[in-house]
């Protein structure tokens, strides 16, 4: 059985992402290290996801493939980097997002969000995949990513805490 971790480093190498946007994120922080220790990948901590949208715009004007990895907590705060960069000018973009504030959750103020987010991309008609395993993680990596570029806007994987 596949870590969850190298599931999704194995993926993100696999259809070459090789820009990467973070915000801290504690379950994320295996796989942030593993990015650090890459040197074909760069790796770009931010400390706003709607900072971390507009570079990751910038770096696939420049020619990089660029996913940000990050809490669903953040999705509202980028909502209209969202929008109004990276779906109006057709941008690809891989959003792998911890979802916070599901089933398990020990922090009660992650929970209205967590409810909330997927019908908040719903909303704004972003496709998502929540994976069950690290296997549907990888598969749905890839998947991600080719419908990203397909659709030209934002496409996510929400991991839900069970899943770690």
């Amino acid at each position: 059985m596949m870590d969850s971790s190298e599931a999704i480093y194995d993926a993100l190498k696999d259809i070459g992402i090789n820009f990467i946007v973070s915000v801290p994120c504690v379950n994320l922080s295996k796989i942030l290290d593993m990015l650090n220790e890459d040197d074909e990948i760069i790796h770009i901590p931010v400390t706003r996801e709607e900072e971390g949208i507009g570079i990751c715009a910038g770096a696939y004007l420049g020619g990089k493939k660029p996913a940000i990895l990050m809490q669903n907590s953040g999705l509202g705060n980028s909502i209209n980097a969202l929008k109004s960069l990276t779906q109006l000018y057709g941008f690809p973009l891989l959003m792998i997002m911890s979802h916070r504030g599901t089933e398990g959750e020990n922090i009660c103020g992650q929970i209205p969000m967590g409810e909330s987010t997927p019908r908040i991309l719903e909303g704004m008609d972003f496709k998502f995949f929540k994976p069950g395993n690290p296997e549907g993680a990888y598969e749905d990596i890839m998947e991600a990513w080719d419908l990203s570029i397909s659709e030209g806007r934002p496409v996510s994987v929400l991991l839900e805490i069970g899943y770690w």
